[in-house]
């Protein structure tokens, strides 16, 4: 075929359109796999391996304090945030079906520094998180690019996933902290990864709820303390949504709780009453099996206590 001809079956081609963008969709500020947020924290890393300059005191990386999303004011006075810091790893303190807690040892070269808990959430390359759609509900994001891949499943919606979840929990906790619940300190949020405080002495965690055998006077002592925490969830709206013994700690004689990534809204959630009285059944059947009496958890009023002090009734 002759040049002429040839230029000419290209200009008769059907040329490509773009498709069009929804109206409510913005600007793409991420791609592929992982999240902007994602990316960039993964090129930072990459940049702290491959540094000039050693990382003192043997240490893994460089403090992230300076780009994350940092914890509620006032923070408490072990919070480290100078950039000079460095971060080293010191083993898995627990693995789960959506993400891993880490020990992290945050210092100034040549101080002791302080424990930190680092709870690393997964891209979803693994595993879809269990009935997030349910948890989901109440919080849902305006119908775009984001909202579209997420439905889905695609590789992309699922670490938009894993992202949400890691910024739902760190909220919660900057939100309960602030007023005064039982729960750990969070320093900050590096996309999928929170920092918080580590409960517990040296670097042994502290047990978990199920873990204790508690005597008669104890027993009463941590059911008034969880009833008293649940009401003060309530008061803010919210239900742990996922409570149990497991997800309880007994940090120094007092409950904390933790595993707060679906936290419900109970008002925004069409399902929200349900989660509530499903919490507040689940804990106290576990103390009706350590030998507390029913009559003290008194379920059903509890259940309409806190619908109550949440503006529900």
């Amino acid at each position: 075929m002759r040049k002429h001809d040839l230029e000419e079956s290209y200009e008769q081609r059907p040329r490509r359109t773009r498709r069009a963008r929804f109206d409510d969709e913005p600007e793409p500020t991420r791609g592929g796999r992982l999240t902007e947020a994602e990316r960039v924290r993964l090129a930072r890393l990459r940049e702290d391996a491959y540094t000039e300059i050693a990382i003192p005191d043997g240490a893994d990386r460089w403090s992230t304090w300076g780009d994350s999303e940092q914890g509620p004011l006032p923070r408490p006075d072990w919070v480290i945030t100078e950039l000079a810091a460095v971060d080293t790893e010191l083993g898995v303190l627990k693995t789960g079906k959506e993400a891993d807690v880490h020990l992290v040892r945050r210092n100034l070269p040549g101080t002791e520094g302080t424990v930190l808990a680092a709870k690393r959430y997964r891209s979803g390359e693994h595993r879809l998180f269990h009935r997030d759609a349910g948890y989901l509900e109440g919080r849902r994001m305006r119908r775009s690019r984001e909202m579209r891949a997420m439905e889905s499943r695609s590789s992309f919606g699922r670490n938009l996933i894993a992202e949400q979840w890691a910024v739902a929990e760190f909220g919660a906790l900057s939100r309960l902290w602030t007023v005064g619940a039982p729960v750990p300190y969070p320093v900050q949020r590096d996309g999928t990864e929170l920092l918080l405080e580590f409960l517990g002495d040296g670097e042994t965690a502290a047990p978990r709820l199920a873990q204790v055998r508690p005597e008669p006077d104890q027993l009463r002592e941590l059911w008034f303390q969880t009833s008293a925490m649940l009401e003060l969830l309530a008061s803010q709206g919210l239900a742990h949504g996922d409570l149990s013994a497991y997800n309880l700690l007994v940090h120094r004689e007092r409950i904390m709780v933790i595993d707060l990534p679906q936290v419900v809204d109970i008002v925004a959630n069409p399902g929200g009453l349900e989660f509530l009285a499903r919490d507040v059944r689940n804990i106290a059947a576990w103390f009706h099996s350590r030998g507390l009496p029913e009559r003290l958890t008194a379920v059903t009023e509890l259940i309409e206590e806190l619908q109550e002090i949440a503006g529900l009734r």
